[in-house]
């Protein structure tokens, strides 16, 4: 872990991560440049520990995943992920290929913190994972994505193929799994990988403008909210309706903030808040 200090607390992080504070945001950057921050066993040992860390500091309202240099992440090293693991034991390939998923998508997306991936460059194959993994993205429109795989004789690695069919149809996932070619941030954003793409020059001052947004919100709700949206989706109607009235009413019961009813007396009795135009006077608010 890193030994870099901040407002007098150790700052997460390590070789291959780098962590940044900024009014709320956690800027988890990852940090291989010169590999275009292909994803190596180190990576995601550092990965685990830094979200784990995240997700109790209060420092952390929201994560924003990005790259470092002209790249969001090339995908898996071949060389330090895949024939590293090729000469060790059974158990050490496991505990690497363990380490990976676990911060690609079991950890990232029933994060409880919202996620947001920013886009700033080279994005292919296994960084699919995590992008879509990810609660929202934002791109460059001229960053470039691929699941280039084909092209040289293997299939989508992990769970890429799982992750996209999440976000995008049948025929478009499978034309450029089957053709192997690149696309760009705007195309990105037709294709719902992304939510939005932006001019390069405005890519992080978007990125935080959303992330301030999601730190206005009740943040227990906020966490209810996104949790019950994606068990949801996965779930029969009647299902969805049985656990969507569940969660509501635990919401109402953990959210130490009392929002639905500050919400409803400001709105109702007070007058002073009209739903549809922004949050609640919460506690602390000028």
């Amino acid at each position: 872990m890193s030994t870099a200090i901040t407002e007098g607390r150790p700052v997460p992080g390590g070789e291959t991560v780098r962590v940044e504070f900024e009014d709320g945001i956690a800027w988890v950057k990852l940090n291989r440049p010169d590999k275009r921050n292909a994803m190596s066993v180190a990576m995601a040992e550092d990965m685990n520990r830094v979200l784990d860390a995240l997700e109790i500091d209060d420092r952390c309202g929201v994560v924003v995943l990005t790259g470092e240099g002209e790249a969001f992440s090339a995908g898996m090293d071949l060389k330090d992920f895949f024939r590293a693991t090729d000469n060790v034991s059974d158990v050490e390939r496991m505990r690497a290929y363990r380490a990976n998923r676990a911060w690609q998508w079991r950890t990232l997306i029933h994060y409880s913190k919202p996620t947001i991936a920013m886009v700033n460059g080279w994005c292919f194959g296994g960084a699919f994972t995590p992008l879509i993994c990810c609660d929202l993205a934002i791109a460059s429109e001229d960053a470039v994505f691929g699941l280039s795989e084909i092209n040289w004789g293997v299939i989508p690695g992990g769970v890429v193929s799982k992750a996209i069919s999440t976000l995008m149809n049948d025929r478009k996932a499978l034309y450029y799994v089957m053709t192997g070619e690149k696309f760009n941030g705007k195309v990105a954003e037709q294709l719902g990988l992304v939510n939005e793409a932006v001019p390069a020059d405005r890519l992080r001052e978007r990125t935080v403008e959303v992330a301030r947004v999601l730190l206005e919100k009740n943040p227990t709700v906020l966490r209810q909210a996104r949790m019950a949206y994606k068990f949801a989706r996965e779930m029969r109607w009647e299902e969805a309706a049985e656990y969507l009235t569940a969660k509501a009413d635990q919401t109402t019961f953990v959210d130490k903030e009392r929002g639905r009813e500050k919400g409803l007396a400001q709105f109702l009795d007070e007058k002073t808040y009209r739903p549809g135009h922004g949050t609640y006077k919460r506690e602390g608010d000028s």
